[in-house]
């Protein structure tokens, strides 16, 4: 019965208060919706780090021949089998347990495998290369990707070797702008989260305010605190609820649209956020919208519903 009462009156609060009400529901959208963006945006980040860094590996080019503006190939010559083998062993050695796999690529591996299909008929800046033009390499796989500043610090000076590249460099500046990304998201979420708040809080203070003759007859015939201030709370939820549920319905139609039927049949070599992504995070953002709702809900009540 007491149930019954409190969703009723909730009810004909939510009818009179139609204005403000459709005010918190829409503040609480935008709140929500930019949340679920920088929620869904550093998801990306995360998945396409484990798809790329798996990837990836660190590049130990070798010398090349000709001019090199590294001092280990003042020789002026691309290192010999041996001094590849010496090499190969060093690596073994000093970097047991960082280093998982060990693949040598020679001029003419690179040539046919990767300078051709980048450049067809080998024609580079309007010259036509060949494979003793190209430059052999050993690729490292890492057990430890974290351990990449190790391999540098032990390659670098080693003879032979001009350089030592993790392929990672090439999409920190990507993930740095997604990151950056998720940051402004988020802090446009803070704000519009403070925003709902006090908007939430308002309009439940004007609520109780214009039924305060109501509210003081309530008290008189030995109705709680919890009985008069629970109408008003609910009314508050019901207002957030739906606009966490329209933030995560415009977050769906924006995957569902930008993501799953456009980028994902566009850029076919990385993975990308779905649905499954919006639907993990819908139960945190109904809860942080219902249990925003009731804060701003209780602390603004005291002032007009003293215990």
């Amino acid at each position: 019965m007491r149930a019954r009462f409190i969703l009723s009156q909730a009810l004909t609060n939510f009818r009179r208060n139609g204005a403000m009400v459709i005010s918190v529901m829409l503040v609480t959208f935008i709140s929500f919706v930019f949340i679920g963006s920088a929620a869904l945006m550093q998801t990306q980040v995360q998945r396409a780090k484990g798809d790329w860094y798996d990837q990836v590996e660190v590049v130990v080019w070798l010398c090349p021949d000709g001019t090199s503006s590294s001092a280990n190939c003042a020789s002026g010559v691309s290192p010999t089998d041996g001094e590849v083998t010496d090499i190969e062993t060093k690596i073994q050695t000093d970097l047991t347990g960082v280093v998982s796999d060990i693949t040598y690529v020679s001029k003419e591996d690179f040539f046919k495998n990767t300078f051709v299909k980048q450049y067809p008929g080998g024609i580079y800046e309007g010259r036509t290369l060949t494979a003793a033009d190209m430059q052999a390499s050993i690729r490292l796989k890492l057990a430890d990707a974290s351990k990449y500043q190790l391999v540098s610090e032990t390659l670098s000076g080693t003879k032979g070797v001009e350089q030592v590249q993790d392929q990672r460099e090439i999409f920190e500046p990507v993930f740095a702008v997604l990151n950056r990304g998720t940051l402004v998201a988020g802090v446009l979420a803070g704000v519009m989260i403070i925003v709902a708040v006090l908007l939430t809080g308002t309009t439940i203070r004007m609520s109780a305010a214009s039924r305060r003759k109501e509210t003081e007859i309530m008290r008189y015939v030995g109705a709680s605190n919890w009985t008069i201030r629970m109408p008003f709370i609910v009314e508050g939820v019901l207002a957030s609820l739906i606009g966490s549920l329209l933030a995560i319905g415009a977050l769906m139609v924006v995957i569902k649209v930008f993501v799953t039927d456009w980028l994902a049949k566009t850029v076919t070599w990385m993975s990308f956020i779905d649905m499954t992504s919006v639907l993990w995070i819908s139960p945190w953002i109904i809860g942080g919208a219902i249990i925003l709702s009731v804060l701003a809900s209780s602390i603004s009540l005291r002032k007009y519903l003293h215990a």
